[in-house]
């Protein structure tokens, strides 16, 4: 993995491969390449450094079709040798997301025929089972189904051939991939910003398709080789929408984005004057009706949001909630219930562990399933009966912000509507949460205005290596948000406990040189976090406390204080949320880091 741009036009198609790979460079990778056919031949460009170089590498190059690629290393280290797209006896190239789990086997194999390897990867198998089979003959439509036939794993693959000028080859299986649209010309994609600057016009191709793409046509053809239909979708998002503006990184960007992410997330509940269940689904009402408990499955931040509704599902709803982390789920003995809805969360709706999570709960007999998911075309929504659309828009930093907390106002959400359903929300409570809500965007943007103080703060931690989260309750999964904000951009390693296990081994930890965040609302378990508070103090410890108004701390010597603006209650942790993620950017400006691209992470994880 990581990204794939495709072209076939009557243009020079390589400035549109190149802005392709611009727009994908926020999932993170290691190199990127390109493979064009010219005047009959292939040719190839390839980098280990920004798609920057790439482009001035490639300043003489001119094609009507060519495939790209941004890699993530999963077989072999990031190098030229390895980064895609890989050849076949320069005639066919291949780009590849996804993992190929037999290709230890192929390669053998393919080693006996007489083919010459000249890379680590899984995917240079993929070139030539398609040269094999394309040089008996077969079409190149043909030679790419007949080789993935042989694949087992994971892959979105763009294929060209060097005496094939106008046509190119994608398929799909566990991995994204769609088609872009256009007139006299046609685009492959990951990622629908990859195509935003040529096309609005997408299809998304489903699990098994492969479609052949020409100058004025397309064909696709499901898992079986018959011939299919998908719709043509105009994609909601715009070229704008992905450009960076006025902010000095992405991540800032969708940090002060969050206001109005929270707005459009909740904008048809706060113009209403009910909750009613429709909002996730025809089904809903018949689907809540029939459960008894919840298990949510999701992984990084995704997780950290299903801990939060976790305390609000079983004090709210009154109804019992567990959660996994999607990546561990499927390789357990587990007991299934059929009352149990199943939450699966993901800002991509493509994470490979979550959508396995998912298939594996399904084939345990789990019917009743509910996504909440960013991207509405996904295959975590297509593989769900109910969901809510997060509508936060792009979210191009590797780090999540504005994804995580229009997750949680959805689960919020689903939270208050089930228990409306089970008679546990009376009206006037209904209408307080309802009031909330609409004044969240609202309280989020006060929280934002401490940007300048939190910066000050992070001056601090010029020189730090290591740094403890402290939170209690609801607000222990936003310590672990922290922590992991803060590992993920600035590389401090980090860790987040409940204030309460301090004594229990992590203030063997604390000494001057380890700072201590503790997320400090105004609830009832203030007096006991106060104590928990005291004994860093006492062990010399440096305190940055992140509290309520009203929780009357004050600073002093080693004790930092960020007052926040208001106390939010059940909506806390949202607010709480958004000064750890501006302590983790503006920590990672003091340590020179790469916030957009932190080295080894990925954006979207396509494979296990």
């Amino acid at each position: 993995m990581c990204g794939i741009v495709g072209a076939v036009a009557r243009r020079n198609i390589v400035p549109i491969l190149l802005q392709g790979l611009q727009r994908l460079e926020y999932r993170g990778y290691d190199s990127a390449g390109i493979a064009i056919v010219a005047n009959g031949h292939l040719e190839r460009i390839r980098s280990t450094g920004r798609v920057a170089e790439l482009t001035e590498k490639s300043a003489a190059a001119d094609a009507h079709l060519g495939i790209a690629h941004t890699r993530w290393a999963t077989h072999g280290v990031p190098s030229e040798r390895n980064a895609h797209p890989h050849t076949s006896n320069d005639l066919v190239a291949v780009v590849h997301n996804g993992i190929i789990e037999n290709y230890e086997a192929l390669r053998a194999r393919l080693s006996a025929e007489g083919y010459t390897f000249e890379s680590d990867t899984d995917t240079e198998v993929i070139a030539h089972l398609i040269h094999s089979h394309y040089a008996r003959g077969n079409s190149l439509l043909a030679a790419t189904q007949a080789a993935l036939n042989d694949l087992v794993g994971a892959y979105a693959i763009g294929v060209i051939a060097a005496d094939n000028p106008d046509q190119m080859i994608g398929a799909r299986k566990g991995s994204p991939l769609l088609l872009g649209v256009g007139q006299g010309e046609h685009f492959l994609g990951s990622d629908v910003s990859a195509l935003l600057q040529v096309t609005r016009d997408m299809v998304y191709l489903e699990e098994g398709d492969v479609v052949e793409v020409n100058l004025d046509s397309y064909r696709i053809f499901d898992v079986s080789g018959k011939s299919v239909t998908r719709p043509v979708q105009q994609s909601e998002l715009d070229n704008d929408s992905v450009e960076l503006g006025e902010y000095r990184h992405y991540m800032q960007k969708e940090i002060h984005e969050q206001p109005q992410a929270l707005a459009n997330t909740l904008e048809s509940v706060c113009n209403s004057s009910s909750l009613v269940p429709g909002i996730f689904g025809a089904q809903a009402a018949e689907t809540f009706a029939d459960i008894d408990r919840i298990l949510i499955l999701a992984c990084g931040t995704s997780n950290h949001a299903g801990q939060v509704a976790r305390y609000w599902l079983e004090e709210i709803a009154g109804i019992p909630c567990s959660v996994e982390i999607a990546s561990e789920y499927r390789y357990r003995v587990s007991v299934a219930n059929p009352k149990t809805l199943i939450v699966t969360i993901s800002q991509s709706g493509e994470t490979a562990d979550t959508l396995s999570a998912l298939n594996h709960a399904k084939a345990l007999g789990h019917v009743h399933t509910l996504s909440v998911c960013n991207v509405p075309e996904s295959a975590l929504v297509r593989l769900s009966k109910l969901r809510l659309l997060t509508r936060a828009g792009p979210e191009i930093g590797v780090a999540s912000t504005k994804a995580f907390t229009t997750q949680l106002a959805a689960l919020f959400l689903l939270t208050l509507i089930l228990a409306k359903q089970r008679g546990r929300l009376d009206h006037a409570t209904e209408q307080k949460h309802l009031h909330a809500l609409r004044h969240l965007p609202a309280a989020v943007q006060a929280v934002l205005a401490l940007e300048p103080q939190i910066a000050k703060l992070a001056e601090r931690f010029t020189n730090k290596h290591h740094a403890l989260f402290l939170g209690r309750g609801l607000h222990y999964p936003i310590a672990l948000e922290g922590a992991l904000k803060l590992k993920e951009i600035s590389y401090i390693h980090a860790e987040a406990y409940p204030a309460g296990e301090l004594k229990h081994g992590p203030l063997a930890l604390v000494d001057s040189e380890m700072p201590v965040i503790a997320v400090a609302p105004n609830d009832a378990l203030l007096e006991k976090l106060k104590s928990n508070l005291q004994e860093v103090r006492a062990r010399g410890g440096e305190l940055y406390d992140f509290a309520d108004a009203d929780t009357h701390i004050k600073s002093g010597d080693g004790f930092h204080l960020l007052q926040m603006p208001e106390h939010a209650n059940h909506l806390s942790p949202i607010l709480h949320t958004i000064p750890l993620q501006l302590l983790a950017y503006h920590v990672a400006l003091q340590k020179g880091t790469d916030v957009d691209k932190p080295r080894n992470l990925a954006k979207s994880v396509t494979v296990e």
